[in-house]
């Protein structure tokens, strides 16, 4: 059941006249008594696009840009069906770009060749933002901080890449190729290819996945296999660090994140960052958990950006069921939100994904549906994030068909940015384009709205109001 605002917006008698650019028509708006309009749900509702080994989009390498444009527009078209608000895109898999990049090669899942762009030339990320935009879908990157080469893909490297430009910076671990987040350059290099994109498209929001120091690998005598950081450690010693290596390794890591927010709000206050972390901080926290230690062996402390105020919503992937004894998902949603001390977004992510996957392994559709619930019902969360857009386009178990009749029936708006923004102008008297439109009308079974892209006309209905890029909306206007 969705849960609407606890109160109406108040109603004050005011005149105006709009006078029709094509028409002599003069029409009149008013503010009547109100009557008891059902005010949208504010709820974050995403999924990721995954591009990585092309989990979501595209569906192969090689497409045509055509065929590309289609693929991601029936993505967006698919989110409207759903009632979601907000995508969240991977632009960069491991150190290559989904979009024109003066830093990094073209990715290899848009083409199958690594600094190869698509083909006639299009900026993948630059339709993306327009196609979501259009649908009145917010459109989040995401980057993946220190990936530098996916095992997925066995092409040839291209000489722009990180790896040939500054190879002392990028290190082989469990098959893979890292960023070393120790070497000061290499976590420049990141953090100037994602403000690039900040300063250069109309994003709403910036998101970094789990993945920064990488995930232990063991050698075959079961023996963890230590990250190859001994020559920068070195130089941090060199440099004055007396801390242990632990410490030097997270604070790389808080580097990164301040840094990231810090300039984006600099830049454009109006970005959300986001972080999606591994679920558990620390075996232990809250108590009954135990599983892996993201403080200790990806050096993430999601915590403490959480207290700091360095992330403007927090997406912890608690890819756990409800019942889950040793990572259970209300006691960690519970858990994250006692500290949040800052009181910024809780939207947590859901292994969505794990609905299709094969008989043993596999959820019920149901589940997903009692964790949003679950979300619903803890005053300290407003959303969730689905893990991947894959699972709910093919409607895996009739997931999708499931939420459209009950969780996400009616749609919602996405939670305010700044709670102290004020209104936009009422539509009567303001002719610039809105984000949204919210639009109600009454048939026999009463009041029912809808939410509509700005870029579509004024609507027709018997009550309007505009909604902003910052989720305000404004005072609902009739006309007489």
């Amino acid at each position: 059941m969705l849960h609407f605002g606890k109160r109406f917006l108040a109603f004050h008698i005011r005149f105006s006249v709009c006078i029709g650019m094509l028409s002599l028509a003069t029409t009149s708006w008013a503010e009547p008594e109100p009557p008891h309009l059902p005010q949208p749900a504010r709820e974050f509702r995403a999924a990721w696009v995954a591009t990585v080994a092309n989990i979501d989009w595209p569906s192969e390498p090689g497409l045509t840009s055509e065929q590309q444009q289609q693929e991601f527009t029936r993505i967006v078209e698919r989110a409207v069906e759903l009632n979601l608000n907000a995508l969240i895109f991977q632009v960069r898999p491991a150190a290559d770009a989904l979009f024109d990049s003066a830093f990094e090669p073209w990715s290899p899942y848009l083409t199958g060749t690594m600094g190869k762009p698509p083909t006639p030339a299009y900026d993948p990320l630059a339709f993306a933002i327009k196609t979501a935009h259009e649908h009145g879908i917010e459109l989040h990157v995401w980057f993946n901080p220190y990936r530098a080469l996916h095992k997925s893909f066995q092409g040839k490297v291209s000489d722009d890449h990180i790896s040939k430009v500054k190879p002392t910076a990028v290190k082989a671990y469990g098959g893979y190729l890292w960023l070393d987040p120790g070497d000061r350059e290499a976590a420049q290099h990141s953090l100037d290819v994602m403000l690039d994109v900040v300063r250069r498209y109309d994003i709403d929001g910036v998101h970094m996945d789990d993945y920064f120091y990488p995930y232990p690998v063991k050698d075959d005598d079961g023996h963890e296999v230590p990250f190859p950081d001994d020559a920068s450690f070195a130089n941090a010693q060199a440099d004055g660090y007396e801390g242990t290596r632990d410490d030097w390794r997270r604070s790389n890591v808080d580097w990164l994140v301040e840094k990231l927010h810090h300039y984006t709000k600099q830049m454009k206050p109006w970005v959300r960052v986001g972080i999606s972390p591994f679920g558990i901080w620390r075996p232990g926290y809250p108590e009954s958990i135990k599983g892996f230690d993201a403080y200790d062996k990806l050096y993430a402390d999601a915590k403490k950006w959480l207290q700091e105020g360095w992330v403007d919503y927090l997406t912890p992937q608690l890819y756990w069921t409800i019942e889950s004894k040793g990572q259970s998902y209300p006691k960690l949603l519970e858990w994250w939100s006692e500290q949040n001390t800052k009181q910024v977004h809780l939207w947590p992510g859901n292994y969505t994904s794990r609905v299709g996957m094969k008989e043993g392994t596999n959820w019920e559709a149901d589940e997903l549906l009692r964790q949003i619930e679950v979300t619903r019902q803890h005053p300290g969360a407003t959303g969730n994030v689905h893990f991947s857009m894959k699972s709910l386009f093919d409607d895996y178990s009739d997931l999708g068909t499931k939420l459209q009749s009950g969780p996400y029936a009616l749609p919602a708006l996405v939670p305010l940015r700044n709670k102290n923004d004020s209104a936009p102008t009422n539509p009567s008297t303001d002719s610039k384009q809105p984000w949204l439109w919210v639009a109600w009308t009454k048939d026999g079974s009463g009041w029912n709205y809808e939410i509509v892209p700005g870029s579509t006309p004024k609507p027709d209905t018997d009550y309007v109001a505009k909604v902003d890029r910052d989720g305000n909306m404004s005072q609902p206007m009739t006309r007489n």
